[in-house]
């Protein structure tokens, strides 16, 4: 391990337990896993993972404050151990942020604080515009608003590619016919179209190649240090089958939909936290929403990327948890 990854984990609070957990049917044939750990009694908090497709892990409990929070995880629609694993039907931004709301009701929470980096930042934003009476406060990492300039840095070859060029031709390399040379130059639909065909191949062993390739692509932006992809087989295919299925269709976003509807957000206090070295989200996308949203406050981490395994990152991250779920319970 990575010496800084293991000073990011301790900087977080100690590994926990959750007290419950169940699946949520949420219509379509969907079933969102969710559980709580920390002090039931406590201020409710919801982590919104990446992505999109990633899933929660046990360690993204250890955000919070276990004695302060009351700590909600979910996996997303068809994502982690979400039923059925992998599907992509009727499964868009809209779809999720209706899943945040209907598990928040379920809970029977009035209003939470939301963490979330990346996607899970991009979410996060979706929902709190939604329904921002029920957003107490917001803490984002790697801020992602899902516009054309963001798309197209991370999936046209003009964009991270030219940079990161070994890493863009093994994606490619992959996608290529037998017989054929890579379109390496193909424009991102069509190579996204391509690679959403692989992905639902009947060959299991081609489709978890095109889904080992288009994780390898998102994992080459990462700091060099970031720990592998600990999926097992299926959870990498679901990660990456999500994953393409929303970036083909732009998220789901309107164009500039997030910072266009900031305002909505005016009231509600939150933190950004940006690496300055960020490959994957580049920092213009936080500086835009910083601007656009009265309420935030904006860190740049000095030499940090995308990854919150950074220990700076991971420090300023849960100091700013800290104090935005300071308060009485």
């Amino acid at each position: 391990m990575d010496p800084r990854s293991a000073h990011a984990w301790q900087s977080m609070y100690p590994p926990l337990a959750c007290h419950d957990s169940g699946w949520l049917a949420v219509g379509d044939g969907h079933r969102v896993y969710w559980e709580t750990s920390g002090n039931p009694l406590g201020l409710p908090a919801l982590f919104v993972h990446g992505g999109p497709g990633a899933g929660c892990s046990a360690d993204d409990r250890r955000w919070f404050n276990p004695q302060r929070h009351r700590i909600v995880l979910f996996d997303q629609r068809g994502a982690g151990r979400s039923l059925p694993q992998a599907a992509i039907g009727a499964n868009r931004s809209a779809d999720l942020v209706a899943d945040m709301e209907a598990l928040r009701e379920h809970l029977r929470i009035g209003q939470w604080l939301l963490m979330g980096g990346s996607w899970g930042a991009t979410l996060a934003l979706a929902y709190a515009q939604q329904h921002p009476q029920r957003v107490r406060a917001l803490v984002l990492r790697g801020v992602f608003t899902a516009t054309l300039r963001e798309q197209r840095w991370l999936y046209s070859p003009d964009g991270a590619a030219r940079s990161h060029r070994a890493a863009w031709l093994r994606l490619h390399d992959a996608l290529a016919q037998p017989g054929q040379e890579a379109a390496i130059d193909a424009p991102a639909q069509r190579w996204l179209a391509a690679l959403a065909a692989q992905l639902d191949a009947p060959d299991p062993d081609r489709a978890l190649r095109a889904a080992s390739a288009w994780l390898q692509w998102e994992r080459a932006l990462m700091e060099p240090a970031t720990p592998a992809y600990g999926a097992p087989e299926a959870g990498a295919l679901a990660a990456a089958r999500i994953g393409v299925h929303y970036a083909r269709n732009a998220f789901f976003l309107p164009e500039r939909a997030l910072l266009r509807n900031a305002q909505r957000m005016a009231h509600i206090p939150g933190a950004i936290v940006h690496g300055e070295a960020d490959r994957v989200t580049p920092v213009a996308a936080a500086i835009a929403l910083h601007a656009a949203w009265p309420g935030s406050s904006l860190q740049r981490i000095a030499q940090a990327g995308h990854a919150s395994s950074h220990p700076e990152m991971a420090r300023a991250l849960i100091a700013a948890v800290d104090t935005l779920g300071a308060g009485p319970i």
